[in-house]
């Protein structure tokens, strides 16, 4: 995989050993694996403990660390009665907001004093990454201390201004929402939890906030008002109106991320960024956050942008394609549209002032 740059290994019956390297599957043998090859390869990366888990759970998550070679978390399943694996390869160097391309805005949120901040996006997103870059971030300009909870832990921090606690759900701790619920116990001033996977996480986290507490954590959602919807839609009917509230006081921001090809063959991120201000307090609390979008595109002075307007911004500086830009879209007619007008000189089509790689949040 390093000799590759390959960020993930698919292992499964049947089928060759495949890596992933940017958006392409290759074969890396020619061999097809059977259960032999399978239960050899679990045998030589699981303890006796965690082999014995898949066993009775048919799942399993966890890390690998193999020194010089590199880091890796692993998703062991089950599929048509036989084994299988991914494993994806973690990068032990936490990369610089300038490497990342992202904006800088970020370093601003990252030093927010309190509330919940939530990256969302689809697996292999990058969303662990942009976390990482941002509690490095608080670790090298503020001191004091930040507690990561994760399944498995992805970047080790050192301890730089700040005291940095890394919990691993099954290894130091039973489960996301007791190591959170005990967090508060531990004098935290920054908690990263990996996944708000569920109701009872996302109540803790929340709690978090509410108690004067930086709270990080991810969602596997596609946009942000999808994942103010999807917040809201853990918990019963009956709480919807307090859940809605409480984000609306709470929530600090919502940063929505893809990968998209770029013209050299490489990968770049697309960013929707929500910045829980203003009128957008109101349309969380009212249960109007399909309106949001509309709010983003129109407050660009503010650091937020549509994933469209990032797109465009992608595009103008020459990074991704004209059909990357329509095909990631959210309105490909609309990009569509308005990279025309921007090849017969147009530059007013919403990207006015839109610099998020340098933008500043107002206090």
């Amino acid at each position: 995989m390093a000799e590759h740059d390959a960020s993930d290994l698919y292992l499964t019956l049947g089928f060759p050993p495949t890596i992933r390297v940017d958006d392409r599957i290759i074969n890396i043998a020619e061999q097809k694996l059977d259960v032999k090859d399978l239960n050899e390869i679990l045998g030589m990366v699981l303890t006796n403990r965690q082999r014995r888990e898949y066993e009775t759970d048919k799942e399993l998550n966890t890390s690998l660390d193999m020194g010089k070679y590199g880091r890796f978390r692993l998703n062991v399943f089950r599929q048509k009665q036989t084994p299988g694996l991914v494993i994806r390869r973690v990068k032990t160097e936490i990369p610089s907001f300038e490497e990342l391309q992202i904006p800088m805005l970020l370093k601003d949120l990252a030093l927010t004093k309190r509330g919940l901040i939530l990256v969302t996006g689809q697996t292999g997103s990058g969303k662990s990454t942009t976390l990482a870059a941002m509690l490095n971030h608080r670790n090298e300009a503020r001191p004091g201390h930040i507690i990561t909870i994760e399944d498995p832990i992805e970047y080790y921090h050192e301890h730089k201004k700040c005291v940095v606690t890394q919990r691993e759900v099954g290894v130091d701790t039973e489960n996301y929402a007791v190591a959170l619920k005990n967090s508060l116990r531990q004098r935290p001033d920054v908690v990263l939890v990996g996944e708000a996977r569920d109701r009872e996480v996302m109540e803790q986290a929340l709690a978090t906030a509410e108690t004067g507490h930086l709270c990080l954590s991810t969602l596997h959602t596609n946009n942000s008002y999808q994942g103010i919807e999807r917040i809201v839609n853990m918990f019963p009917e009956d709480r919807h109106d307090q859940i809605r509230a409480s984000l609306a006081m709470n929530l600090r921001a919502i940063i929505s991320q893809r990968l998209v090809p770029t013209v050299n063959g490489g990968m770049t991120v697309a960013m929707e960024i929500l910045i829980n201000e203003g009128l957008i307090k109101d349309l969380i609390e009212q249960n109007k956050a399909a309106k949001i979008p509309e709010v983003i595109s129109q407050n660009i002075n503010m650091g937020m942008c549509t994933f469209d307007q990032s797109l465009l911004n992608l595009y103008s500086r020459g990074l991704i394609s004209e059909e990357i830009a329509i095909a990631h879209a959210d309105t490909a007619n609309d990009v569509r549209l308005k990279i025309q007008q921007m090849r017969l000189g147009n530059t007013d089509v919403g990207l006015t002032n839109l610099d998020t790689s340098r933008l500043k949040m107002s206090d």
